[in-house]
């Protein structure tokens, strides 16, 4: 991710109007800027990696998602702050991302333990998080507050590094499964 890719967010956000859903912070074009300095600021810092998603035949921006709260003393982070265009919900997008974030967290980073965290109410994120093979470990209550002022409750889910091979399998047969049907 980079200052300059503010329009291309917007853009991808505007396909679902992303940025009026009550569960998460998605751009729109009054709160972009804020949206990317908090991003950046949290990379210079060394405790947040983001990223946009990309099309790889187009190059055009689909959404974005990021590593942050990493911890390389207990070699271990979370993946989020992640949307897709609504037209590139439920398809191998995110599933791809996901694949290419955890081979690099557990591959790379060696870590021992890669989180998500989610809204209690966003049913379809807590889909999506287990069917990536993560294993749903709780409730935090009140963990954040929204923009509108509603104190959060949030389900925290986790994939450990002794899981990882057996996720990563099922992951790759997810993938070449939905490459097949294109």
């Amino acid at each position: 991710m980079q200052a300059s890719d503010g329009a291309a967010l917007v853009e991808a956000a505007s396909d679902g109007e992303l940025w009026n859903l009550p569960f998460t912070v998605v751009p729109s074009a009054e709160t972009v800027e804020r949206y990317l300095q908090i991003a950046l600021e949290g990379q210079a810092a060394g405790t947040v990696m983001p990223f946009v998603i990309q099309s790889l035949e187009s190059h055009r921006v689909l959404g974005t998602t990021r590593f942050w709260k990493i911890d390389r003393q207990n070699r271990k982070l979370e993946i989020g702050h992640t949307w897709l265009s609504a037209s590139w919900q439920r398809t191998f997008v995110n599933t791809e991302a996901k694949f290419l974030m955890l081979s690099y967290a557990f591959e790379k980073l060696h870590c021992v333990r890669v989180q998500f965290t989610t809204d209690e109410i966003n049913e379809k994120s807590r889909r999506a998080i287990l069917r990536l093979g993560a294993k749903e470990e709780g409730v935090v209550r009140h963990e954040r507050i929204m923009p509108d002022g509603r104190k959060r409750n949030s389900v925290r889910f986790s994939i450990i590094d002794d899981e990882w091979p057996q996720v990563r399998e099922a992951l790759k047969e997810r993938l070449n499964s939905s490459l097949r049907r294109e």
